[in-house]
C-alpha cells in the first residue's frame, strides 16, 4: 500500500488555512493542521497539532516527517496590521523563521508561502511590511540551503468559513443585519474576487514540479467594481437593501491595482473550472443566515446521553 505524502499546514483552522487542508485531504494527502486553537472544520483524516508559530521547538516537531510545509499563520488583515504594528511585523516574520527553518531541518521538499497581491504596491500597510520580508527571507532560503518554494499571492477571497475580517463578509452581514451594505470608500475600487474553494485548489495545484521556485498570483479572472458586487448583494436580496459609500481613500487599501512596478513578478494561477461570484454569494447568504438563525436562538441544551453512551 502507497504511503500518503505528510502536510503540515500552519494556520490550517483559519479562513483559507481549513479549506486549504481539505483540498489536500481530497487529494490524498495526509494532513497535519497546526494553529493555536483547534479547528471546528477538522476531518476524520486530518491530524490536529495546537501550538503557537513563534514556538520554534512546537513548529519543529509539527514539521518532523513532513514532505511538504504551508504557512497561512499569522496576521492576515490590512487593518487589523494598522492597529498592531509591532505584533503583526513580529508575529508574521518570526513566525515563517520558525516554518522554514523546521521545514529545512525536516528535510522537506516543498515549502509554501501565503503571501498577497499588496507584497509590492504602495498599500498594504503593516502586513505588506511583513510579506515583503516573508518572501524575501523564504527566497534566500532556498538559494542558501537549496530548500524548494511556492509562493502564492492571493487577492480578495471570500466563501465560507469567513468572519468579520473579510470583506464580503461584511457587505452581507451588514446586509442581512441592518438591511444596508455600507463601503468605506467610492464603489469604485476594483477587486478580483475568488471564491476560497478554488484559491485552496489552486494551493494544492501549486505543488506540481511546474510551480517550484516561483511567484504565483491567486485571484479571481476578471475586475469588478466594488459597486457592482454590492448592487448584486442588492439584487439577490430583491432590493430590500440600502447600499452606503462613505466615499474617502481607505486606509491601507489599494483604488484600482495593487501592482507597481517591481521585478519580482508573479506568474498568475487560473483554472477553467471556478465558482461563478454570484452562486458564490447565494452560498455565503445562505451559510450567514444560518449562522445568525443559530445565535438568536441561543445556546441548545445538550441531549442527554444514553446509559450506553456513557460507557
Amino acid at each position: 500500500m502507497k504511503t500518503k505524502k505528510r502536510v503540515v499546514v500552519f494556520g490550517g483552522s483559519g479562513f483559507l488555512g481549513s479549506h486549504v487542508c481539505d483540498a489536500l485531504s481530497d487529494e490524498g494527502y495526509a494532513v497535519r493542521v497546526f494553529d493555536k486553537a483547534p479547528s471546528p472544520y477538522l476531518r476524520r483524516d486530518q491530524e490536529m497539532l495546537i501550538g503557537d508559530l513563534l514556538d520554534a521547538e512546537a513548529v519543529r516537531r509539527a514539521a518532523h516527517g513532513c514532505k511538504v510545509v504551508y504557512n497561512f499563520a499569522g496576521v492576515m488583515d490590512i487593518d487589523e496590521s494598522i492597529r498592531k504594528p509591532v505584533e503583526t511585523l513580529h508575529t508574521n516574520i518570526i513566525g515563517n523563521a520558525n516554518a522554514l527553518e523546521a521545514a529545512r531541518q525536516g528535510g522537506a521538499e516543498r515549502f509554501v508561502l501565503a503571501s498577497t497581491v499588496y507584497v509590492y504596491s504602495r498599500s498594504g500597510s503593516f502586513y505588506r511590511v511583513s510579506k515583503q520580508a516573508c518572501e524575501q527571507a523564504t527566497e534566500t532560503y532556498h538559494e542558501e540551503f537549496g530548500l524548494d518554494y511556492t509562493i502564492l499571492r492571493y487577492g480578495s477571497l471570500y466563501g465560507r468559513r469567513a468572519d468579520m475580517r473579510n470583506g464580503i463578509y461584511r457587505l452581507l452581514h451588514g446586509a442581512l443585519t441592518e438591511g444596508k451594505v455600507r463601503y468605506g470608500g467610492t464603489g469604485e475600487e476594483l477587486r478580483e474576487y475568488v471564491h476560497v474553494e478554488d484559491a485552496a485548489r489552486l494551493s494544492v495545484e501549486a505543488l506540481k514540479p511546474e510551480y517550484a521556485d516561483l511567484h504565483l498570483v491567486v485571484t479571481g479572472h476578471h475586475p469588478m467594481r466594488v459597486r457592482d458586487v454590492m448592487e448584486m448583494v442588492r439584487e439577490i436580496l430583491q432590493g430590500k437593501v440600502r447600499l452606503e459609500f462613505s466615499n474617502e481613500e481607505v486606509a491601507g487599501h489599494y483604488r484600482t491595482t495593487p501592482y507597481t512596478y517591481h521585478p519580482r513578478v508573479g506568474k498568475k494561477l487560473v483554472s477553467t473550472l471556478y465558482t461563478d461570484l454570484g452562486q458564490g454569494l447565494l452560498d455565503c447568504l445562505t451559510e450567514l443566515r444560518s449562522q445568525l438563525a443559530s445565535e438568536s436562538a441561543g445556546p441548545q441544551p445538550r441531549p442527554k446521553r444514553s446509559a450506553r453512551a456513557r460507557g
